[in-house]
């Protein structure tokens, strides 16, 4: 498995080791999560090379960020092993379940969290991959023996169209991965494609009038993913009381980088860490910390990922980050692009700055320890986006 760190690549290396298949991977560098395979027992090289795919491998499984001239792919070509992306090997495991599919631009990690636990709780035993490592299990994935199979499925590249599955939640639709699709319309079109894939559908007006309990994770937005799980799970076993789900849904305690509470820095200041990296995500994050810390400062460290995205809704995030008090942006993650030099942490910084608020561009991770560590008690500050600036905030906490 090429880039097995990858969330979604490391809950399918834990799925193909349950079932007895021997697995081995590698990825660029160590993380939370290469470090979770470790202690589950799988394989993981740092460093990827040909001669870490056995000559004896069956298949290959790779991640987006793999091209085709990586060289283990190289050498699986050579040596005739079948090779598969992630996602069409996670479809192959999926035809063979009653598979439930959440998707959406926002929430369906946690929405996927939410009704994996609810049908554990109720003693319905699914196998459950999830985009994040959920608190209860200390991992994205959690083995089951029913035939039930609770998925993530994300739209970037039409990924979710390798699922048919017997139920689709779809959380909300909004234009993101604009690398991929050039307008809302292409957007839509790819959600009704899953549509037709789908035994039944359930979306917001499906769930909006849903009763969910008091959570223990904040925002309006976490009671909406919650209202969808639920409708799922009643959908799926409509004879489990209303309590059941209700009592599992009050107890969920959440997932890596999500609102996830990370400790005291230096100087006083509370910190967290969040995987917001669209607009309406840094708001919505923006406004549950006002309404869980009244009074206090919200102070953002946010990381810019794709220069397609930030370009493309550039407005969008400035007003976004313009909703916070204090924000130091980083420079433009580029993950899988070039550099583009239309766009940049200094260029957003300005326009948050127009828009009336208050923003700083900041040189490097080394810079952002620096600033973590000055913020005083009167201040709840977030490490925010879907690169590696987690790891500035950890840093800072070490000072």
């Amino acid at each position: 498995m090429v880039g097995i760190g990858g969330i979604g690549m490391s809950a399918l290396a834990q799925y193909y080791a349950h079932e007895g298949v021997s697995v081995s991977g590698s990825d660029r560098e160590e993380s939370p999560v290469t470090s979770m395979l470790g202690e589950k027992g799988v394989a993981v090289v740092i460093g990827q090379k040909a001669e870490n795919v056995p000559a004896d491998a069956q298949l290959l499984v790779y991640s987006d960020a793999v091209p085709a001239d990586n060289q283990e792919r190289v050498r699986a070509t050579t040596l005739g092993i079948t090779q598969q992306s992630y996602f069409e090997a996670l479809g192959d495991v999926a035809k063979t379940k009653r598979t439930i599919a959440i998707a959406g631009t926002h929430g369906k990690t946690t929405t996927t969290a939410m009704l994996g636990k609810m049908l554990i709780d109720a003693g319905l035993d699914p196998t459950v991959v999830v985009g994040s490592i959920v608190t209860e299990w200390g991992s994205n994935f959690k083995a089951g023996k029913s035939n039930l199979f609770v998925v993530e499925a994300c739209e970037y590249r039409n990924h979710f169209l390798t699922f048919s599955p017997e139920v689709l939640v779809i959380t909300n639709i909004e234009l993101d991965h604009t690398d991929f699709f050039k307008s809302i319309d292409e957007l839509t079109a790819a959600f009704d494609e899953a549509r037709s894939k789908a035994g039944t559908v359930i979306e917001a007006s499906l769930y909006k009038n849903e009763q969910v309990p008091e959570l223990l994770v904040s925002g309006e937005f976490n009671k909406e993913n919650a209202r969808a799980a639920k409708a799922a799970a009643k959908l799926i076993a409509p004879d489990v009381p209303a309590e059941v789900w209700d009592h599992s849904l009050a107890s969920y305690k959440g997932t890596w980088r999500r609102f996830e509470y990370k400790g005291e820095l230096a100087g006083g200041a509370t910190l967290y860490d969040d995987y917001a990296h669209h607009p309406t995500a840094i708001a919505r994050t923006v406004s549950a910390a006002r309404e869980k810390f009244p009074g206090k400062k919200i102070v953002l460290f946010f990381h810019p990922h794709l220069y397609s995205r930030t370009r493309d809704l550039f407005d969008e995030f400035a007003a976004a980050l313009a909703t916070s008090d204090k924000s130091y942006i980083l420079p433009v993650y580029a993950a899988r692009e070039p550099h583009d030099p239309s766009v940049s942490n200094k260029m957003l910084a300005n326009s948050v700055n127009a828009k009336g608020g208050h923003a700083q561009p900041v040189v490097d991770f080394a810079e952002a320890e620096k600033l973590l560590s000055t913020l005083d008690a009167d201040t709840v500050s977030f490490t925010m986006g879907a690169g590696d600036i987690y790891k500035a905030g950890e840093q800072a906490l070490k000072q």
